[in-house]
């Protein structure tokens, strides 16, 4: 897994590749910035007039439930995406807290425009029940997955990613991605994480890139991503404590870290299970 690892940023690096995203507005910068930082290009164009041949010039496409006015250039630039053959990235914001939102990732999924899904565990298990989730865009504390029910989640993700076709990253304290085969287990990351807006939708950025730049490899880039989160989120939070700064400079940090990594820093993904 760790030469995968390597290959998979390394290549990324090599190729710059775009990503378009469809995106909440309040965190639209930092996703370009993780963008750039990891060593791709970005483009954030939501006019349904002109998403379609935006997505022809990108790589890779990334939709972000929090962006949901934008429902229908979403939906053009997942066909248009479609068509091309290239990843589709769903973030399910706040799943199962709205009808709309609901609806729309269901619709998305339905018509098997989604190539991978990243969400938190409430979000991924409001998709996979279709029920609703009053807990908004934070995790349940029922639904986090523990080394207690790890086997358990594990299983229903697995059958989830097999029903929609997709690869389903389910981040937290533990991550879990599977392909419907293969499950990777992800320990390690941040508390800061949980205490800045936008890191998830920051993930699935990267996610989407290095996805753009492997598109035959998507479990890969998928557990790739994870892990360079997970990383540099370490680093970033050794550097806030030592300088005795807060969670705005650990967002700063955690761009900076990314945009440091190279291929070879993998080459002890030391925290990367297989189950």
């Amino acid at each position: 897994m760790t030469e995968s690892l390597k290959q998979i940023v390394a290549h990324t690096q090599s190729v710059r590749p775009m990503v378009h995203s469809i995106t909440n507005n309040v965190t639209i910068n930092d996703c370009v910035n993780i963008i750039l930082a990891a060593g791709g290009t970005a483009i954030m164009a939501q006019d349904e007039r002109e998403v379609e041949e935006i997505t022809a010039y990108a790589d890779a496409l990334a939709l972000n439930m929090g962006a949901l006015r934008a429902q229908e250039a979403m939906l053009l630039a997942a066909h248009a995406a479609k068509r091309l053959g290239h990843p589709v990235v769903l973030d399910p914001v706040a799943a199962g807290a709205s009808r709309l939102r609901s609806e729309m990732c269901g619709r998305l999924l339905k018509e098997g425009l989604v190539s991978v899904i990243r969400g938190n565990a409430s979000e991924i298990r409001a998709l996979a029940a279709g029920q609703e989730n009053a807990a908004g865009v934070e995790v349940n504390a029922l639904d986090r997955v523990t080394e207690q029910n790890l086997v358990e989640s594990a299983a229903w993700l697995r059958q989830f990613s097999r029903q929609t076709g997709t690869v389903v990253m389910l981040t937290g304290m533990i991550d879990l991605i599977t392909d419907g085969q293969r499950t990777a287990v992800l320990r390690g990351g941040s508390e800061l994480m949980s205490r800045i807006t936008g890191a998830g939708c920051m993930l699935t950025s990267l996610t989407a890139l290095y996805c753009g730049a492997n598109p035959n490899m998507l479990f890969q880039a998928a557990v790739a991503a994870a892990e360079v989160m997970n990383r540099c989120g370490e680093q970033a939070q050794v550097r806030v404590r030592k300088e005795m700064e807060g969670t705005a400079s650990f967002r700063t940090r955690l761009i900076d870290a990314v945009s440091l990594l190279a291929a070879d820093d993998l080459a002890n993904a030391h925290q990367i299970q297989l189950i």
